[in-house]
C-alpha cells in the first residue's frame, strides 16, 4: 500500500512538471495530463533538463524517467545520439525537435513530447527562446556516451 501510495504521489510530481502544448496533434497518452510548465533558468541547461525532461528520458537521460511508462513509446535515450548520427552530436536535429517536437514520431518517441518551443515562447521572447534551446542542447551534448 505505501509503495502504491509513493508511486501515485511519484507520477503525480512528475506529471505537474510535464509540460503542456496546444500544437500537439495527437491525443495525448491516456493517463498522461499536460500541465503548465514551471519556469527554469533559461542559461541553466541542467535546470531545464531536469525540470522538463527528465521526467521522461530520466536523470540520466537514457530513457527511463518516472513517466516513461506511461508513454505509448519510450522516450529516446538521448545518451545515443551522436552514436546514432556517425559519432557526431547532431545539433541541428536536437534544436529543432526541441523547438518544433518529432518530425518521424516513431523515431524519436511519440507526440506526447511537448513542443517545447511553444512551451519556451509563453515565458519569453524569441532571444529567449533561442537561448533556451541552445543551452538545452549543450547540456545534453554533455550526455553522450563515450
Amino acid at each position: 500500500m505505501i509503495s502504491r501510495t509513493i508511486s501515485g504521489a511519484l507520477l503525480l510530481v512528475a506529471l505537474l512538471f510535464f509540460g503542456a502544448s496546444l500544437a500537439m496533434a495527437q491525443e495525448p497518452t491516456p493517463g498522461v495530463k499536460k500541465s503548465t510548465a514551471p519556469r527554469t533558468n533559461a542559461a541553466s541547461g541542467v535546470e531545464m533538463f531536469n525540470t522538463y525532461c527528465a521526467v521522461c528520458h530520466g536523470k540520466d537521460a537514457k530513457g527511463d524517467g518516472p513517466l516513461a511508462t506511461e508513454l505509448k513509446i519510450p522516450p529516446a535515450n538521448l545518451t545515443m545520439l551522436a552514436k546514432n548520427h556517425d559519432g557526431k552530436y547532431p545539433t541541428d536535429y536536437v534544436s529543432q525537435v526541441i523547438l518544433t517536437g518529432p518530425r518521424d514520431a516513431k523515431s524519436h518517441g511519440s507526440k506526447d513530447m511537448p513542443v517545447w518551443g511553444t512551451v519556451f515562447k509563453s515565458m519569453g521572447d524569441d532571444a529567449s527562446v533561442k537561448q533556451r534551446i541552445f543551452n538545452l542542447n549543450k547540456y545534453i551534448e554533455t550526455l553522450q556516451a563515450k
